[in-house]
């Protein structure tokens, strides 16, 4: 199970918001960070989540048991090791 950290600041809540609308993903919180989980991959698109370019970038805190294989203007894919 791959897992991705966010951290909980206002800016971040759109992506926090769209992956609990996924299904796929389970959603919970260790400290003040969103934690992420999937048993598969883990796809945020960006432009459904309504974050601004700076803030897409600086919004990774962590990733366990998995790898970031995309990170663009369109979307943050994380795939399980």
């Amino acid at each position: 199970m791959s897992t991705l950290y966010i951290l909980d600041v206002p800016e971040n809540k759109g992506i926090a918001k769209l992956a609990v609308q996924d299904a796929r993903l389970t959603v919970g919180r260790v400290g003040p960070y969103f934690e992420i989980s999937s048993d598969g991959q883990i796809v945020i698109d960006r432009q459904s989540s309504g974050c601004r370019h700076a803030v897409w970038y600086s919004a990774i805190a962590g990733v366990a048991d998995g790898r970031i294989t995309q990170h663009d203007k369109n979307a943050l894919r994380v795939e399980p090791t």
